[in-house]
């Protein structure tokens, strides 16, 4: 049960950061993958490598945003797999500003990637996972989710409302065997946390802020997320898994 043989898993914003981790540990661990991201050369990329070492993936071009998109995704699953056991809610986006600085358009942006898309999309293939009998969903969020980080109003709320949303679907959709957990990451070297850790004086309050006193590694996420997708850890629902290096219960 240590593995994911057999399984068959969809992750979004699957081509940079936390989401590649995660494809990699999947298929490392035996699963089938279909990952989406918006970038066409990123993708082409990472699936002739990983093709070239033998693994079953699929790369797909699509904007979870788009219903267009999405009805493409479930056509390829339903086309291609019998179900989808595991489905990992990760692509998102942010824009670092104070509150009262961002445009309708820039927070309402925010919103509709972290927020609306996981909702729209995990709604779309619930068919699908509904017939895996035993399926998960990871679901992406933040340690701003949970308390102020200083990343931006409209980021912290639309993570919030990801974690409400993972712990109602769970009650909603235990009866179908479906599993929904969260994981929520601190400060992790990825594309969109580059801007941020290249300032030496905020690198050096988030490094102060954690007790491990280091800045996370995507696959320290992608572990967590590869553990929640497995029959180990089938009695865990409803809950938001924090990887934060010891930041959230550091008093002073």
């Amino acid at each position: 049960m240590w593995n994911l043989k057999g399984q068959t898993a969809l992750v979004t914003g699957g081509s940079k950061g936390i989401g590649r981790a995660t494809v990699l540990e999947f298929l490392e661990l035996g699963a089938e993958v279909l990952f989406t991201a918006r970038n066409g050369e990123d993708i082409i990329k990472l699936e002739d490598e990983l093709l070239g070492k033998g693994h079953k993936v699929k790369g797909m071009i699509a904007d979870v945003t788009l219903a267009d998109d999405r009805q493409k995704i479930l056509h390829w699953i339903e086309n291609n797999w019998k179900a989808l056991t595991i489905l990992v809610n990760n692509a998102g986006t942010n824009i670092r500003k104070k509150a009262l600085e961002y445009s309708e358009e820039e927070y309402r942006k925010v919103l509709e990637i972290n927020m609306f898309a996981p909702f729209a999309l995990s709604m779309h293939l619930y068919p699908q996972l509904k017939k895996a009998h035993r399926a998960k969903v990871i679901n992406v969020a933040s340690s701003a989710a949970t308390q102020d980080v200083g990343s931006g109003t409209p980021y912290a709320m639309s993570k919030a409302a990801l974690l409400q949303q993972t712990r109602s679907l769970a009650v909603e959709w235990a009866e179908e065997n479906i599993r929904v957990n969260a994981v929520s990451p601190w400060y992790t070297h990825t594309p969109l946390t580059d801007s941020v850790l290249q300032q030496e004086d905020r690198k050096r309050s988030i490094l102060n802020m954690t007790p491990l006193k280091r800045v996370a590694q995507p696959e320290e996420m992608a572990s967590v997320i590869a553990f929640l997708a497995m029959d180990k850890s089938s009695y865990i629902t409803g809950q938001n898994i924090v990887v934060d290096g010891g930041m959230s219960v550091k008093a002073i």
